[in-house]
């Protein structure tokens, strides 16, 4: 499974590298919260099938990881409360089911789901709490999602 999700993730910073606006962390002090969201359709098939995401242009998944700042380190994967909600530019607004996946190696990554239409440009706002802290973390970022 730890070579799934390494392509999973591999895949979906390399989708976001081509965008020039991406912005894929906010630190916030001790901890840094990377999120990314891409159709599902760029996700390998053995990857989706791994993880039960539904590979389509039209439904986006939303990735989440936070992670604890060690010196000298990339940072230790923390379990958190993620609340994730997108809006749409109509003012429609999607709660989102956010589900944890956990690693054998400690990784540990929030996942969403949810459909789009082509052109269509959500709002995100993700609330993290890491485990033991008392403190949120909101990230709000835009995307514009092409389905054809």
């Amino acid at each position: 499974m730890k070579n799934i999700l390494s392509v999973l993730l591999l895949t979906v910073f390399m989708a976001l590298s081509t965008r020039a606006e991406a912005q894929q962390s906010q630190d916030f002090g001790d901890y840094v919260v990377h999120y990314n969201a891409l159709n599902t359709n760029l996700i390998p098939p053995q990857v989706a099938k791994a993880y039960a995401i539904k590979r389509s242009s039209s439904r986006v998944l939303l990735n989440i990881t936070i992670l604890k700042k060690v010196m000298d380190t990339p940072g230790t994967p923390v379990e958190a409360t993620v609340v994730a909600s997108v809006t749409n530019l109509t003012g429609q607004r999607r709660d989102l089911e956010i589900r944890e996946i956990k690693e054998g190696d400690g990784a540990v990554y929030y996942l969403g789901e949810f459909p789009v239409h082509n052109l269509e440009t959500f709002n995100f706002v993700v609330e993290a709490t890491p485990k033991g802290e008392q403190e949120s973390f909101t990230v709000k970022f835009r995307q514009q999602f092409y389905t054809e």
